[in-house]
């Protein structure tokens, strides 16, 4: 006999998989075959041994935009086309919204700030954090990151001297950059010194809760975590609500990193009200200000404020810390880009002297054309989020730049899609498109960059990157500035006073673990590694 809850999985299956079947299909959408009815593709992609490598693959074969199965029969529209990313991120960003699984994942180690919110609620946000990021305050963020920069640089320089590791001057650089970049968002946003480069975070909770927070939450999900989170967008508020308190180490980990962040955040919040100046600019006086309005809509409760610190937390160090450490990667296995950069900084250093300045300035930064060029490369080759998801909010057509060959054998420049459709953008998929970026587009050349007269397409604000315009939190153009002279100065800093050399012996692997990770080959139970032989420049 049938027990009443089987009946009841049954029928629920049963209408999810009548959800799923559009007006508007994606069937004659060319795409890899489906793997199973209950998961598709989508355990495939996950466990892919390199990021982006399945993508790569399909987009040789099937064009920038394919189609592939989601968990239940689900139709899922991938894709790198310029065209129709900027169409679904810019020209009619607010028509497609974040999907569920997207949302609610992010609630769980963010709580309800300004990436969980609705759109009339985020533009409220952002209409209130915005004075944070302004020109003027940018200028003065440089003097931050050049000390953060030069206690590193020391701290390293001591390590080595010490020999503090066992072979003296091979270190996993991720770690102490992930501790630099936490103590610079601590005092450009919140004013407050969390001085963990320093101690080295051993006792530090913050750190501890920071530490593999997305290798333990997002890598390698079991099959029975793919297809209950697939099920989300089905689910009623009050009952997503309740995810946090799961017993599972997942939802463990998220939680106890925002219990963390908001116990963090209060602190932070007691020293600033006690304290704050009027007219103060960094993030979080200006959130306590908001308070103070009379406007309703100049202000933000309390459990926005603490969301808000968890989510800069987050955004403000990891997702720097992980584009410096395969920068580094990326130099150590090409020392003649390193000193090239070298001269770059002794010519600008000769400038600086030159009109009696004791340091550079945000100018000198900027008008070191290689060393930029080497920044961009790095953000392309390895962006610093594989992919985004996003669903449509009503029919619509998405166009392409790129037309794409059906499966009937039709050649189409647009594609109809119904309400609820789960788009995949493949950012690391578009930044590797020959179309786009020349046929050495899987290779590190960094002198694509510089002046050699190709056309591209114009999709992100900075180098046709879609790295900051598509996960922003701020107007693009100035959260793009903020965190390319943070780039800037500390990459500036470790060339100058380090050779850095790629150990014989190991293979780095990227991974898909939110942000794109790297670890050791046959070593990914040891988490987030990235070991570099580090010397000193005589």
């Amino acid at each position: 006999m049938i027990s009443g809850a089987a009946l009841c999985l049954v029928a629920f299956t049963a209408y999810i998989v009548w959800r799923n079947a559009r007006r508007y299909t994606l069937k004659d959408i060319r795409g890899p075959p489906s793997h199973s009815f209950w998961l598709g593709s989508e355990k495939v992609i996950r466990n892919a041994k390199q990021v982006g490598d399945l993508e790569f693959q399909w987009a040789r074969e099937y064009g920038p935009t394919w189609m592939t199965k989601g968990c239940l029969g689900e139709e899922v529209l991938w894709t790198a086309d310029h065209r129709a990313l900027q169409y679904v991120f810019h020209t009619s960003g607010y028509r497609f919204s974040k999907r569920t699984l997207a949302i609610e994942t992010t609630r769980l180690f963010t709580g309800d700030s300004i990436l969980t919110t609705d759109p009339i609620d985020h533009q409220r946000h952002r209409k209130i954090m915005n004075p944070a990021f302004g020109a003027a305050q940018l200028r003065t963020f440089l003097p931050v990151f050049r000390r953060s920069a030069a206690q590193l640089s020391q701290k390293w320089k001591d390590m080595i001297q010490l020999g503090e590791k066992s072979d003296g001057c091979t270190m996993n650089v991720n770690e102490t950059l992930s501790r630099l970049t936490l103590d610079v968002i601590g005092e450009v946003a919140f004013d407050h010194r969390f001085g963990v480069l320093k101690d080295n975070g051993v006792d530090n909770e913050l750190v501890q809760a920071f530490k593999n927070l997305f290798i333990d939450t997002v890598l390698n999900p079991s099959s029975l975590d793919v297809i209950f989170k697939s099920i989300w967008r089905f689910l009623p508020q009050p009952v997503l609500r309740c995810l946090k308190y799961l017993p599972y180490r997942e939802y463990r980990r998220f939680a106890t990193y925002l219990q963390t962040a908001i116990q963090t955040g209060k602190t932070i919040i007691s020293e600033k009200a006690a304290g704050t100046e009027k007219g103060s600019k960094d993030i979080i006086s200006i959130l306590v200000q908001s308070n103070l309005m009379e406007d309703a809509r100049a202000q933000l409760s309390e459990r926005e404020i603490l969301s808000q610190i968890a989510t800069f937390l987050v955004a403000g160090h990891d997702t720097t810390a992980s584009t410096l450490t395969w920068l580094l990667y990326e130099l150590s296995k090409h020392p003649e880009d390193q000193h090239r950069i070298r001269d770059e900084i002794k010519a600008a250093r000769a400038n600086a002297e030159a009109r009696g300045d004791d340091d550079l300035l945000p100018s000198d930064f900027n008008n070191m054309d290689f060393t930029n060029a080497v920044i961009k490369e790095g953000l392309r080759l390895h962006p610093i989020v594989p992919t985004l998801i996003r669903e449509a909010d009503s029919d619509d057509v998405i166009p392409l730049s790129q037309p794409i060959e059906t499966r009937s054998g039709k050649i189409i420049k647009e594609i109809p899609i119904s309400k609820g459709q789960g788009i995949t953008a493949s950012i690391c998929t578009y930044n590797r498109l020959q179309s786009v970026w020349g046929e050495d587009a899987d290779e590190w050349n960094p002198s694509r960059f510089l002046d050699d007269g190709r056309e591209r397409s114009s999709l992100g604000v900075f180098a046709n990157l879609c790295v900051f315009s598509f996960i922003t939190i701020s107007p693009a153009g100035l959260r793009a500035c903020i965190g390319v002279l943070e780039m800037q100065a500390v990459l500036v800093e470790l060339v100058e006073n380090f050779e850095f050399r790629f150990p014989e012996g190991v293979e780095i692997i990227r991974l898909n673990a939110g942000l794109m990770a790297p670890m050791v080959e046959g070593k990914s139970h040891e988490g987030l590694q990235m070991p570099l032989e580090v010397s000193v420049i005589a």
